[in-house]
């Protein structure tokens, strides 16, 4: 049909729909739209099995209504609350009955390649070079929209997928009782739950993605800014403010002691080693990419002090892409200078769970995680696993967080790069975070797998 038959077409349709409106007095709902190119598009998204989830939970997206084997272009797009914009996209060729089927259908190019179910999330890249999603606000969604466009640049059809972070009946509560400062989130149901301390990234402040969406799942989780406190200053670190974060979560009606876990990555991790050597009624630790030796600053409690792993910011390397390769930094936990500096984690009673990613840039984690397991062995100690990701950077987080392969250092305070490649990032999120969780299950609570969740 040429563009003139096209352009005839659409003007009969719209005099024809202002006759009938005319004689009807009714309002007009019209059903077909005409394109910048003439063509009229029946083209529609779909995403189940719902538009509304929950942040790690998979959706599938489908298109339907092209024509067999025509091309077309999938994006996706996410603003987020600092209004960064951040996108991805994939070609892909419809099926014999006109439709694109993610879970099945290949990718041809674009931002990734071949079967990726959940491809337009998770490698969702912002605009702006060095920039890690901001999210602070997790009583509001992420908005996803998914646009299909034809090969010629025009928009078939839109949908919105709605990425919650709370599910319906898991409470929020502010904790600032005067010694720590931090979010409580309890499930719904009657309880009680296992307790789950969570410790982010430090200089990062205060994160709830994490506990919220474990909050979800059936587990207590309370979290802790670890700085910029009255009682936690930047120069050093009290351990005993983290005992008394323990004690309180320990102490409230709907966590089901005696144990509780802890949860960490990055600088926090060793925080979390600490804790769990010196600290009673720990039974289950996870630490992600993190170091088997005290990092940065001096850390204080009753009395003693274990003196910190420092860094030699003069091997950092800046890069092509003007972030800084800041791996070869950290001095080395196994030199005889800086024993004293390494965690005595043999004296802990709990279980260990050790990730570690091969292309960590912030600094070697598989050599941390490697050192930790021989230290416990050492002693006669088999209550650890490791878990090695190949393709995954520093900044292991929730499932579909898009990949971060650099951004700026808080501590640092220059762009550092993380590592990574999106695909393998993305699946070793997906991967620890259900490993994470029965972890947990396992060791602290055996009856909470059984606990209702959380649900929209």
């Amino acid at each position: 049909r040429s563009r003139r038959e096209a352009d005839i077409n659409c003007d009969v349709s719209m005099f024809l729909l202002r006759a009938n409106y005319k004689s009807s007095l009714q309002p007009i709902k019209l059903l077909r739209v005409c394109s910048r190119s003439g063509m009229s598009s029946e083209a529609q998204i779909q995403i189940l099995p719902r538009s509304r989830c929950l942040f790690d939970e998979p959706v599938q997206v489908t298109a339907q209504g092209l024509r067999p084997g025509q091309a077309a272009e999938v994006r996706a797009k996410l603003t987020d609350e600092k209004g960064e914009l951040f996108q991805s996209s994939a070609t892909y060729t419809a099926d014999s009955n006109g439709d694109i089927d993610l879970r099945c259908s290949p990718a041809l190019g674009g931002s990734f390649r071949g079967i990726e179910p959940m491809g337009l999330f998770w490698s969702l890249k912002a605009n702006t070079p060095h920039t890690k999603l901001a999210k602070k606000d997790v009583s509001r969604a992420c908005l996803v929209e998914i646009e299909l466009h034809s090969t010629g640049g025009d928009i078939l059809a839109t949908a919105t997928n709605e990425r919650v972070f709370i599910g319906e009946g898991v409470r929020r509560i502010p904790v600032t009782d005067g010694t720590i400062n931090g979010t409580l989130f309890i499930p719904p149901g009657q309880g009680p739950f296992p307790g789950v301390l969570d410790l982010y990234v430090f200089g990062g402040g205060l994160s709830e993605i994490r506990p919220c969406l474990l909050a979800n799942r059936g587990f207590v989780v309370l979290t802790v800014a670890l700085y910029g406190c009255q009682d936690m200053p930047m120069s050093t670190i009290n351990l005993e403010y983290l005992e008394h974060a323990l004690n309180f979560l320990r102490s409230h009606p709907q966590v089901k002691g005696p144990g509780l876990g802890l949860l960490a990555i990055s600088k926090s991790g060793d925080l979390a080693l600490s804790m769990s050597s010196f600290l009673p009624g720990i039974s289950a630790t996870v630490c992600i990419n993190s170091c088997n030796a005290n990092v940065m600053l001096p850390l204080h409690y009753k009395g003693r002090v274990i003196p910190p792993l420092m860094f030699d910011p003069h091997r950092a390397v800046l890069t092509e892409t003007g972030a800084l390769d800041v791996k070869a930094t950290l001095h080395d936990p196994r030199a005889p200078e800086n024993r004293a500096t390494v965690i005595p984690i043999e004296q802990a009673d709990c279980t260990f769970l050790f990730a570690a990613s091969e292309d960590d840039k912030n600094w070697d984690s598989c050599l941390y995680a490697e050192e930790a397991a021989r230290r416990l062995r050492e002693h006669g100690k088999e209550n650890f696993k490791v878990l090695v990701y190949p393709g995954a950077g520093h900044y292991l987080d929730c499932p579909y967080m898009p990949h971060c392969s650099s951004s700026y250092h808080a501590v640092n305070r220059n762009m550092v790069l993380w590592g990574g490649e999106p695909k393998g990032h993305a699946e070793a999120q997906v991967d620890l975070w259900k490993r994470i969780q029965a972890f947990f299950r396992e060791h602290l609570d055996e009856e909470s797998r059984y606990h209702d969740q959380a649900r929209l």
